[in-house]
């Protein structure tokens, strides 16, 4: 077991705010700080002393990950860690499935398209299915409204140009996806002159549907995180994009799951982040890095999502957030008293409030909010103590 020291990455959508207030830092950081990587992923290794993770791995893998994590997923760490502090709208955005990865990772190669290149879609060859646990209050859009909902929202908003798209749509059940990818596409690859046509009138009329007391919140939410994005990002085709996806708010503590091909778009807040071992990102709008609208259509899966939020279990001190898959797992630890973290994979041990105390044999560590440790397959328990802590664990 070792302190593990994290990479940060300073985006423009980050915040100065968060990660310091995080470390208990009453000057906000010089810099937007977005994400703090605790893993093992070429683009970004955290630091073990001197070392990058990914090499302490590389020279030893078993006794880092353990037989049975090496069996089912090869020498590398099959997660990635993350805070992540949202000041502004992160980009819309989806996933690629693991399969779609490998196509999409080896036809850049061919392409002769360096690894760092902006106009980069994968960065490496593994899906990126991905939890995250608020902090703070947080803010996001993720997966396709039902469309019964979003005809409901339609109807409201009372906007004639969006009637003129709505005519294009079939308007069964059994067509929801099939509508759903029809309005998205068009919209995502429309002329610039009928986009602003569309955007202005989608505006005017959410502000008057604003004004009705007797809007439904939901429909208030939606529509007001329209408007945002609007003056953040005049006539972005992702304005458009936001107008068909949920938008609500989490409690810290609570969770949300994204799997392969769900659209999605963080907003603002501050989180605990897993995923497996990818920094895949396919973009369609509200950024300016690189976009690339066929390929996210590519990926994209149309198919609704009612409410993209895990349900938490929690067991005493122990909050745990079922996904389906098994590259990660994590767990949130509010610290009462003494207890024992067993495994028999790798674990990192993350503290986002008080200070926690970690013994594994011989070795002590203390762990302010902010900061992490290591803990290899080699150490197959530990015990965690530190009254007030709250402490996230990941796993395999």
């Amino acid at each position: 077991m070792e302190l593990l020291t994290g990479k940060i990455r300073h985006y423009p959508w980050g915040s100065r705010e968060y990660m310091a207030n995080l470390r208990g830092e009453a000057v906000p950081s010089e810099r937007p700080e977005a994400e703090l990587w605790f893993g093992a992923h070429p683009g970004g290794s955290a630091t073990v002393g001197e070392t990058e993770l990914i090499d302490v791995i590389a020279a030893d893998p078993e006794s880092n990950l353990g037989a049975r994590v090496c069996e089912k997923f090869g020498e590398g760490l099959p997660f990635l860690l993350k805070i992540l502090a949202a000041g502004e709208p992160l980009s819309l955005q989806a996933h690629p499935s693991r399969e779609q990865a490998q196509e999409g990772f080896a036809r850049e190669n061919e392409c002769g398209i360096d690894p760092t290149a902006d106009n980069r879609n994968y960065k490496d060859d593994n899906h990126k299915p991905e939890l995250i646990v608020a902090l703070t209050d947080f803010e996001a859009m993720a997966g396709f409204r039902p469309l019964a909902d979003t005809m409901a929202l339609f109807e409201r908003l009372g906007s004639s140009e969006v009637s003129r798209y709505v005519s294009m749509l079939e308007g069964s059940p059994a067509a929801e996806s099939a509508d759903l990818r029809v309005l998205f596409t068009t919209w995502i690859t429309i002329p610039g002159a009928n986009r602003t046509k569309l955007i202005d009138d989608i505006v005017t009329c959410a502000a008057l549907a604003l004004g009705d007391p007797e809007l439904p919140e939901w429909m208030r939410e939606a529509l007001t995180n329209v408007v945002a994005l609007h003056n953040r990002y005049p006539y972005d085709v992702g304005v458009l994009g936001a107008l068909l996806l949920n938008k609500f708010s989490l409690r810290p503590g609570e969770g949300v799951y994204l799997d392969a091909g769900q659209l999605h778009a963080y907003v603002k807040g501050l989180g605990v982040e897993i995923m497996a071992n990818s920094d895949n990102v396919l973009r369609g709008g509200l950024t300016s890095k690189h976009v690339d609208v066929p390929e996210l259509v590519r990926v994209l899966d149309f198919e609704s999502l009612s409410d993209p939020r895990v349900a938490a279990q929690r067991a005493d001190a122990v909050t745990t957030y079922p996904i389906p898959i098994d590259e990660f797992k994590l767990s949130r630890i509010d610290v009462e008293e003494a207890m024992t973290l067993s495994h028999d994979g790798p674990m990192i041990v993350l503290v986002t409030a008080g200070e926690a105390h970690c013994v594994c044999g011989a070795t002590e560590l203390s762990i302010p909010a902010g900061q992490a440790a290591w803990v290899p397959a080699s150490d197959p328990s530990i015990e965690l103590s530190g009254a007030g802590a709250e402490v996230f664990v990941a796993t395999v």
